[in-house]
């Protein structure tokens, strides 16, 4: 019996260190992954004023977006998809790169919102991100059934705005302002959450690469999340 017992308190004891190294490999790599968020949204944020301050690249800004768009949104696919064949550094410059473009995007922000408003909006926004992000760590529901919901919510503020673009219905962006605040915050539990997930299901191998498209992932939900808020509380100027 007592070797039974000592043989059960060491197993123990063998689970509860296990679990330690899980939650410091957890730690240790979303801690990479908002390294790299945090590095991408500097960079956006000092493109942005390069750009507001230099007229020639404010006025390519102004009128190429769509084709700047779509370079954006080819940078995404390209992450997202060949992320186990890229090396860390290939990863990391077009994440640099798509960071930088979306500063130049941005740019024009200035140009229809108070500067104030726009600095108030991005507190209120990393509030509300930090929130979110200590939810998805700490909770111990699953978030998984939340997938379904938000993406459902995305594709349909991604209709509204394609057809807000012809009917320009200032009741319509309103409530894709309402829905974009509730879809980016629950998708920010929701993937810190599921990046927790899919490292402990790597055998806690992620490589760099992957850390930077969990990093772009996140930066996205940060971004939409910011643009909501703006479109609700941001103040026009005159």
């Amino acid at each position: 019996m007592a070797w039974e017992s000592s043989g059960g308190w060491q197993s123990g004891q063998a689970g509860a260190v296990d679990d330690v190294l899980v939650q410091e490999s957890q730690r240790a790599f979303m801690s990479r992954v908002h390294g790299w968020m945090f590095a991408g949204l500097a960079l956006t944020g000092v493109m942005a004023m390069v750009t507001l301050a230099n007229e020639a690249l404010l006025r390519v800004a102004v009128q190429n977006r769509m084709a700047l768009f779509l370079v954006q949104l080819g940078v995404v696919f390209g992450l997202s998809f060949l992320a186990p064949r890229l090396s860390g550094p290939v990863a990391a410059v077009m994440f640099a790169g798509y960071a930088a473009l979306t500063g130049v995007t941005l740019s024009v922000i200035f140009l229809i919102y108070t500067a104030s408003s726009i600095g108030q909006v991005f507190f209120i926004t990393a509030a509300t991100y930090g929130a979110m992000a200590v939810y998805g760590t700490v909770t111990k529901k699953d978030l998984s059934s939340w997938g379904t919901f938000l993406f459902m919510g995305l594709i349909g503020i991604l209709i509204a705005g394609v057809v807000n673009i012809f009917i320009k219905s200032s009741a319509v962006s309103f409530v894709m302002a309402c829905a974009g605040v509730l879809v980016f915050a629950g998708l920010t539990a929701y993937d810190v959450q599921k990046l927790r997930q899919f490292h402990a299901g790597t055998g806690f191998k992620s490589t760099t690469s992957v850390a930077i498209v969990g990093a772009l992932t996140l930066y996205l939900d940060f971004i939409n999340l910011f643009l909501s808020l703006l479109r609700l509380l941001g103040n026009r100027r005159d």
